[in-house]
């Protein structure tokens, strides 16, 4: 059984690559907690056992999941993937990119979501400061929650400062 690494900081052209397709994002999401087999996850994401295989093809490839176990099912194999990484960190060219592809897939989660889930948007005029200390608190945060547990619902949490493009600039 491979080995789950706590954090991998994509930065290769290749890793980008890999992350390159909403899809992928989301089975990442899914395989977060617990391993599942292609129809699992097919089924979860509503989408066709063929697209998945393809994607969690490219994702072993690029070492992000793995086959946690297999099972002998009427006459065949059945195949349970699991994230390799706990969690994923992104620097360099393509990590831009990574989050439109990332966001892209987020909004599939929210448009299938079990629940309301709480989104807000806002834009607001702050000093270099006080958004560098939004980030600091809200990073802080994010990183110090802790799992609880397979028993308990899986949510996504997506946050995030920026400072949007000036009119005209």
């Amino acid at each position: 059984m491979a080995e789950i690494v706590d954090h991998l900081e994509v930065s290769s052209a290749a890793q980008f690559k890999a992350l390159g397709h909403p899809l992928r994002h989301r089975l990442l999401f899914a395989l977060g907690q617990e391993a599942a087999t292609i129809s699992q996850l097919a089924a979860a994401l509503g989408t066709a056992k063929g697209n998945v295989a393809h994607h969690l093809g490219v994702l072993r490839d690029a070492g992000m999941v793995h086959v946690a176990e297999t099972r002998q099912v009427r006459g065949g194999t059945e195949q349970y993937y699991r994230r390799s990484v706990r969690r994923f960190g992104f620097t360099g060219e393509g990590a831009r990119a990574n989050n439109t592809v990332a966001l892209q897939a987020v909004a599939a989660e929210l448009e299938t979501a079990d629940d309301d889930p709480l989104f807000t948007v806002r834009n607001l005029r702050l000093t270099a400061a006080q958004a560098d200390e939004l980030a600091a608190t809200l990073s802080d945060l994010v990183d110090g929650l802790v799992d609880a547990g397979p028993d308990e619902a899986r949510y996504g949490v997506v946050v995030s400062v920026y400072r949007p493009r000036r009119p005209g600039g």
